[in-house]
């Protein structure tokens, strides 16, 4: 398997080249605290693509935050605006799309994101993921005594479904966002799978 050098963001002989790869919107998924809208703006600057946040589309529709949205009208409210949400988005071209944590959770969502893109599985272990977003009270799943172990049990709930619509998968615990970025744009522009070793961890299938 080959593998590539820190900071090269490959437009492989040329800008043609990329636009003749990328010809699909890319749709990351993954746990919160993966990085995922960080690299989202990061593939879409470097694509000239258009950046989609499905939470923040939710916020913008609705005129409401989502923690609103979860005291209001519950999880099961939140998951059925988030289907809408996802059917729109994908509906769309040239994107880079982030998706929230959850949104894999709808066989729905998985169809229209694999049928309709790239996706990108960004993977981070639960620990990391800890430490990234314990202080974020925004987070109303995390709003409980031990958030650490909610999100572990999240994991092992949400990570084979991660993995069932992953075209790749990237794990992202202690790589720079712009070295993901690079790895993922080097794969699709190369057609190449999986992703270059530097990119996956030791549990990635």
């Amino acid at each position: 398997m080959d593998s590539v050098g820190a900071g090269n963001l490959v437009k492989s002989n040329t800008e043609n080249s990329t636009e003749r790869n990328i010809e699909r919107n890319i749709y990351l998924v993954g746990p919160m605290g993966a990085g995922k809208s960080t690299v989202g703006r990061l593939l879409a600057e470097a694509l000239n693509l258009t950046f989609f946040d499905s939470d923040h589309y939710i916020e913008e529709i609705t005129g409401v935050t989502i923690p609103y949205i979860f005291e209001l009208e519950g999880e099961s409210g939140f998951r059925e605006r988030e289907k809408r949400a996802i059917e729109a988005l994908t509906a769309k071209e040239g994107i880079i799309l982030s998706t929230g944590g959850g949104a894999i959770l709808a066989e729905e969502n998985r169809r229209q994101l694999s049928d309709n893109g790239i996706v990108i599985y960004l993977n981070v272990s639960p620990e990391v993921q800890y430490e990234r977003v314990r202080f974020d009270n925004q987070r109303p799943l995390l709003q409980q005594d031990d958030p650490q172990a909610v999100l572990e049990a999240l994991y092992l709930i949400r990570d084979p479904l991660y993995r069932e619509v992953a075209t790749y998968t990237a794990f992202s615990d202690n790589i720079p966002p712009k070295v993901v970025v690079s790895g993922i744009i080097e794969s699709i522009v190369q057609n190449r799978s999986p992703l270059p070793e530097w990119l996956i961890g030791s549990d990635n299938r």
